[in-house]
């Protein structure tokens, strides 16, 4: 599995923003209310950050050896995919809440007010997932073997030539 990208996370948060933003603004504008953004959307986000973190510290435990038990190579493997994925979805979230916060920006009265700060608030805590993901990715390494030298591996040594 190849690692999850900084810039390729960038880039899921602008395409989101700026189709969530377009999208948000033609629902508004065409009469639609603007959709409900309380604070337990970033409570669950902020849920979302402990969960990817709990999950990965037992892998970390491991590969920094502490190995007094093993560890399911499935569950590794899982929780490396789900560090990809938060990595990527947050990004994702980024945007959505972004998106809802520039469309409230124009007009910055009484309630649009807390349902700005929300949006922003909600965007930071996306932004964790992201990094929760890009740090719980990087506990997901394996250091390379002391005896391997750069460039050898088995399937190398045992390919035909």
């Amino acid at each position: 599995m190849t690692p999850a990208r900084v810039l390729t996370a960038l880039l899921i948060a602008l395409v989101s923003v700026t189709i969530c933003w377009v999208g948000l603004d033609i629902w508004t504008g065409s009469g639609g209310d603007p959709l409900p953004l309380s604070w337990s959307a970033v409570v669950g986000t902020v849920a979302l950050v402990v969960v990817v973190i709990a999950a990965g510290l037992p892998v970390r435990r491991w590969v920094n050896g502490r190995r007094d038990r093993p560890i399911d190579p499935l569950v590794a493997a899982r929780t490396a995919v789900l560090a990809k994925a938060s990595a990527y979805g947050g990004a994702a979230l980024v945007g959505w809440y972004l998106s809802q916060g520039l469309l409230l920006l124009p007009d910055l009265v009484g309630a649009r007010r807390e349902r700005f700060a929300v949006a922003l608030v909600a965007a930071a805590a996306a932004v964790g997932v992201s990094v929760a993901g890009f740090v719980v990715q990087r506990w997901c390494r394996i250091p390379p073997d002391d005896d391997e030298t750069p460039g050898s591996s088995d399937s190398s040594r045992n390919s035909v030539r």
